[in-house]
């Protein structure tokens, strides 16, 4: 096993970790699934560095790579969700546009082509990742919604995107 895969199974664990954080009542606990999220988070930009500059792309990496990426920031906002901090249909909307790119994705690859990050979706990973951390850090309805709003519009702006960019991928008369 490669060093990017090694990490990429580092953040699987952390993921179960930093739940069981969240869900602990002692004082600076929020810290603590703070660092947590964030360790993984930067993980994800390591093992993607080191495995496209030292050659270490492997196909168990790319399937475990996305897969932890969604579970870390899904877990996240279920819990936000069960707060009362994120409206569920937020977390929906996230969830919908990120099985819609990965099925375009999947269409694409079928026809010969591949459909890399745009611009956008790397907005909305970005703005999605400091949204969490700014609601791990204060617990304030007002920052909530803001967050809350960043997150759907980017998620809406950049699924909508990735379908007006490759509309020619689902084209039936092919």
């Amino acid at each position: 096993m490669n060093t990017a895969n090694k990490i990429t199974l580092f953040r699987v664990v952390m993921i179960p970790a930093f739940v069981i954080v969240c869900y602990l009542d002692f004082p600076g606990a929020h810290w603590v699934a703070l660092a947590l999220f964030v360790l993984a988070s930067v993980s994800d930009f390591v093992d993607g560095y080191i495995a496209r500059n030292y050659n270490q792309i492997t196909d168990f990496g790319k399937f475990l790579d996305p897969i932890a990426d969604k579970l870390l920031v899904t877990s996240a906002m279920l819990i936000f969700v069960e707060q009362g901090r994120m409206p569920a249909w937020v977390l929906l909307c996230v969830i919908a546009r990120e099985f819609a790119v990965s099925a375009l994705r999947l269409v694409a690859v079928d026809n010969g082509r591949v459909i890399a990050a745009g611009w956008s979706g790397k907005v909305k990973t970005a703005s999605t990742m400091v949204g969490i951390c700014v609601m791990l850090i204060w617990s304030v309805p007002t920052l909530d919604l803001l967050v809350n709003i960043v997150i759907l519009v980017t998620t809406v702006y950049s699924g909508l995107e990735y379908f007006m960019k490759n509309r020619d991928v689902l084209n039936p008369n092919k």
